[in-house]
This record gives structure tokens, C-alpha cells and sequence, in this order.
């Protein structure tokens, strides 16, 4: 009897096994079935992701998310969010992906996982000329301006903590507030400056000192080896053959990093 009893369970535990393997298969698999592939993106951000003048997604991370789904041979959900919501996004199944200007940190690594980088950005400190900021330590009791949730974000906490940081949901608002006075510097990148620089040019924004150069990945879902491999090699290929460096350079107005360019297959 016990051997009986001890049979079933061993099958019954087989058989949630199962059970359990079909109901995780890999994303990869899922997407090629449906169709569909839903890649979220973090509007309002210069050059990488933005509404244009008929009020259209544009930017870079617009048109590697394109390129990808032509190139998976499915069509393109576009989803539409705010930097903060990039890793929550994936978290809550609201897309397949993040191609978002989204840097690749340790701490983001523990709950999604990443491609090898697509871009990498750098994040500058910036003010207007007549402020004097050479590091850290100059920015204390200043009115700095970050994006919320970005590795900005966190490395002037970290960094800066006399500082008086103030936080705005989104590149845009961020851009307003370095327009209006709200802040007397910005801790973001170069794109966001610009923007600064366009809407006010009697004292513009220039940098101070560079913080880091970032590498931005493709987020997606925990454990699914098989679409990050394949994501990861669609990465590299498509590096080598220069398409990638000519979306960004279509709107950044230079190459990418070699850092990102002389990847090792």
C-alpha cells in the first residue's frame, strides 16, 4: 500500500510539474503565437521617445521597437507609459517589454531581467553658466531637478545628499522646470539639456561634470532564456550591420558608444 501510495504521489507531483512547466513557457513563444508584441515606452523623453507634431510616437527607442517587431514578424503594440512605470510595466505583465532609454543596474537586474545593451546614455549635471558646480559637494543647497526613477534619480541620492532635489514624473515636466526657475540645475542627459537650451536661450543650461555613461538594455520578464537569447542576438546583428547605429544617429545626431558598437558576439 505504501509503495502504491508513494507511486501516485510521485506521479501526481510529475504531473503538477507539468502542469506548472506549460503554464511558464517562454515568453518568446507566446509573443510568436499571438502575434503581438506589446513594448512599452516612456514618452516625453528627447530623441528617444516622444510625441511629434501630429502627435505620433517618435524617437529612437520608437524605431528600434519597430525594427524589432518587423523583424520578429509581428505586429507592434506600443505601449505608452512614464519613466517611473518602465520596470512595473514588466512586473505586471502590461508589456512584453521595456525598450526605453531604461540603464542597466544591479538593482534593476534582481527583478527583471536585461539584453546586452542596444545605446548607452551619459547623465551630466547641468546649470546655467554663471553657477559653479565642478562635483558632488557643490550642489549643496541647490535646487536640483531629476526625473523620478531614473538612475539620475538615484545617484544624486546617493551622491548629493545636501543637496535640494526635486523630483518630477517626467523628462517633460523636468524640462519646464529648468525652463521656469523651478530649479537652478538639472541632473539628467544631454537630450534633456537640449530641450532646456531650445525654450530659453537667453542663459542656457550647460554641462558642469559627467556623472556615468550608462548601457540601456532591453527589459523583459524573468526566465524566459529563450527570448533573451534571441533578443540578445537580434542586439548584436543588428549592431554589426550599422541599423541600430542609424536609428540613433537619425536622432541623436552621433554614433553610438563604442563601448555599445565593439560588443563581443
Amino acid at each position: 500500500m505504501k509503495l502504491i501510495q508513494t507511486v501516485q504521489t510521485i506521479g501526481l507531483g510529475l504531473g503538477l510539474m507539468g502542469v506548472c512547466a506549460a503554464s511558464h513557457a517562454d515568453a518568446l513563444d507566446t509573443i510568436k503565437k499571438n502575434g503581438t508584441i506589446r513594448v512599452a515606452v516612456a514618452m516625453g523623453v528627447p530623441m528617444f521617445s516622444y510625441a511629434n507634431a501630429n502627435m505620433e510616437p517618435e524617437g529612437s527607442d520608437v524605431d528600434t521597437a519597430k525594427l524589432l517587431a518587423q523583424d520578429l514578424g509581428v505586429k507592434l503594440d506600443l505601449v505608452q507609459i512614464t519613466n517611473a512605470a518602465r520596470v512595473p510595466s514588466i512586473q505586471t505583465g502590461k508589456a512584453d517589454l521595456t525598450v526605453s532609454s531604461l540603464s542597466i543596474t544591479p538593482e534593476r537586474a534582481k527583478v527583471v531581467d536585461f539584453t546586452v545593451p542596444y545605446a548607452s546614455l551619459q547623465t551630466i549635471v547641468a546649470a546655467p553658466k554663471d553657477v559653479q558646480i565642478k562635483s558632488y559637494a557643490d550642489l549643496k543647497g541647490l535646487r536640483l531637478g531629476v526625473t523620478r526613477a531614473t538612475v539620475n534619480d538615484a545617484d544624486v541620492t546617493k551622491n548629493a545628499k545636501d543637496a535640494n532635489i526635486r523630483r518630477f514624473e517626467d523628462d517633460a515636466t523636468l524640462v519646464t522646470a529648468g525652463v521656469s526657475g523651478q530649479v537652478q540645475a538639472v541632473s539628467s542627459q544631454w537630450p534633456i539639456v537640449a530641450e532646456i537650451n531650445k525654450k530659453q536661450t537667453n542663459n542656457p543650461f550647460e554641462t558642469k561634470f559627467t556623472q556615468h555613461e550608462f548601457m540601456l538594455g532591453i527589459a523583459m520578464p524573468k526566465n524566459n532564456p529563450e527570448l533573451k537569447a534571441w533578443l540578445d542576438k537580434w542586439i548584436l546583428e543588428n549592431l554589426k550591420n550599422g541599423k541600430l547605429n542609424d536609428i540613433y544617429k537619425k536622432y541623436h545626431g552621433n554614433e553610438l558608444s563604442p563601448k555599445v558598437v565593439n560588443q563581443q558576439s
